[in-house]
Formats: C-alpha cells, sequence, structure tokens
C-alpha cells in the first residue's frame, strides 16, 4: 500500500512538468509565396493556356522549405513549412503572373483536356535556398496543343539574392525568382506568337 502511494506521489509530482513540457512545444511556422496581383479577364481572348501544376523534384515535394547548404547537400526545414503544397503556390503564381503579362490570353487552370486550348507544363528540378545567399529556381516547360504535340520546350534558370537573413526573405527571394521564371516564359509565348 505504501508503494503504491509513493508511485501516485511521484505521478503528482510529476505532472506538472510534463504538461509543462508538452505545452513549451511550438508549432512550426508557415510560409506562402508572395502572392501576384490577379489580372482582369480578357473579354475576347486571342489564345487559351492551361496551366498544369508543375512537377517537383523529389527532394522538393516535402512540407519544409529547402536550403541547400553546400554543392551535394539538401536539408528540409522542420520548423519552417509551406502553408500549401508547393506545386499549387508555384501553379497559382505562374497563373496570375501570365495573365497579367498576357493581357489577350486567357489563363487558366488545367481541367478540361478536351478543350482546344494550348496546356503549358513544368518540371521543377530546384527551388531552394542556396548557401551562397541565393534562392534559385530552375527546370523545364513544354508547351502542347490540344492533339498533345509539342510546340514549344524551353528551360529557365533563375536566381535572386536574399536581402536579409531568416526564411522570409527567403521565401520573397523565392517568390521573385519564380516571377521572373514567369517573365521569361511570357516573353517567350509572346515572341513565337502563342500568346499576346
Amino acid at each position: 500500500m505504501a508503494r503504491r502511494l509513493d508511485l501516485f506521489m511521484v505521478m503528482l509530482l510529476l505532472a506538472p512538468l510534463l504538461t509543462a513540457c508538452a505545452s513549451s512545444v511550438t508549432p512550426p511556422a508557415r510560409y506562402l509565396l508572395p502572392s501576384v496581383p490577379a489580372a482582369g479577364i480578357p473579354a475576347t481572348p486571342v489564345v487559351d493556356i492551361q496551366v498544369d501544376v508543375p512537377q517537383l523534384a523529389h527532394f522538393l515535394d516535402v512540407d519544409g522549405i529547402v536550403l541547400q547548404l553546400d554543392d551535394i547537400e539538401m536539408r528540409e526545414a522542420r520548423d519552417h513549412q509551406w502553408g500549401d503544397t508547393l506545386d499549387r503556390q508555384l501553379a497559382r503564381n505562374l497563373r496570375s503572373a501570365l495573365a497579367l503579362s498576357l493581357p489577350a490570353t486567357r489563363i487558366t487552370r488545367a481541367s478540361n483536356p478536351s478543350r482546344e486550348v494550348l496546356t503549358l507544363s513544368l518540371d521543377i528540378d530546384e527551388f531552394q535556398g542556396r548557401y551562397d545567399g541565393y534562392a534559385v529556381a530552375s527546370g523545364q516547360w513544354q508547351l502542347r496543343n490540344a492533339d498533345n504535340q509539342l510546340l514549344h520546350l524551353g528551360s529557365f534558370t533563375q536566381s535572386a539574392a536574399l536581402v536579409d537573413d531568416g526564411y522570409p526573405a527567403l521565401v520573397r527571394a523565392l517568390g521573385q525568382a519564380w516571377n521572373d521564371v514567369a517573365d521569361e516564359i511570357a516573353q517567350t509565348l509572346q515572341n513565337m506568337g502563342y500568346a499576346r
């Protein structure tokens, strides 16, 4: 009986300590790429382009923001995570940026492959902070017609310098690099006559 009472007293004394430890755990910080202003819908679009959700390299398809620590080591942040999946954020920002740059083109999300539209798809190889103080975005993009014929294959590599330390500065720099990718794609589409 005395032993049971001692065990009960120990548990009673440890309960506040365990509760304090459990309540001191802070949830990870969550980040979204900076939003791009929405563009108006063209009254009579010249071209319709639907944007597929990008395919991410495996190491990027994670919750945490990725840092490249040196030439070979990648690290996913445990306490600094994306607030939405990265592929959806990239697609959403790309659609908004293209709609701003190409006012005579209707930019939509990929939802109906049977429509007579062009389809833009991307493979993302890099989208991380780098040890030299830059955020990088690189990969390939394809433009296909409604019959799935390849009209253009392009690659992109953009970087933006971090203006400050910390994850908020990294996320803003990644957003800038992604906006530069969108500008590059929009310019190519205009130059080739696929969009206006």
